[in-house]
């Protein structure tokens, strides 16, 4: 289980890293492109960045699917409680558990309709406008999150019923310094 989660947390940092840096890139080209100074903009207007825009959309969405996963592994999704917190313990547990097997089934269904709508689009020749890659590897991402979604909602449920216990995302902890500062004491 931790490869998955190392897994799920690393491809959503370099989701964002890369995106990040891929944007950098394109708007320093384009300002460059632009100074009135004859042979830079000739070499500039020679390399091609329009991919970078188009490129990045689908990186972001990869990494939203993906990181809505990681948001109900750790917690930190919104949610309204308020009420289910003032029920009595048995029935606040039963609408806890209730409400995580509606998450999961949601999130299967999506994924499910996902994967139908990827395999008939696969059987297509319909590419990206500007990257020219299958349309099938993009929207590939739609049943992928949304079934690791769900894996983490049964996941969390799972543990919940066991525990007791949800995950909570405390916002004032930093993973890592306790071992940090455990190490120079």
């Amino acid at each position: 289980m931790k490869f998955l989660d190392h897994l799920e947390e690393w491809l959503i940092a370099f989701l964002m890293g890369a995106a990040t840096f891929i944007i950098f890139v394109a708007v320093v080209h384009r300002y460059l492109s632009g100074l009135p100074i004859p042979w830079l903009q000739d070499e500039l207007i020679q390399i091609n960045t329009s991919w970078a825009q188009e490129l990045c959309i689908y990186m972001f969405v990869w990494m939203a699917k993906f990181g809505a996963a990681y948001g109900v592994r750790t917690g930190i999704h919104v949610g309204v409680d308020v009420v289910i917190n003032r029920l009595d313990t048995p029935w606040r547990n039963k609408f806890i558990v209730f409400g995580l097997l509606a998450g999961a089934l949601f999130t299967g269904i999506v994924g499910a309709l996902g994967a139908t709508f990827v395999w008939e689009i696969g059987h297509t020749e319909q590419t990206s406008a500007d990257l020219e890659v299958p349309m099938w590897l993009v929207y590939l991402a739609v049943p992928a999150g949304s079934w690791l979604m769900c894996f983490r909602f049964l996941q969390v449920m799972v543990n919940f019923i066991r525990t007791g216990e949800l995950p909570k995302h405390d916002h004032a902890h930093v993973e890592g310094l306790d071992d940090e500062l455990g190490a120079k004491a």
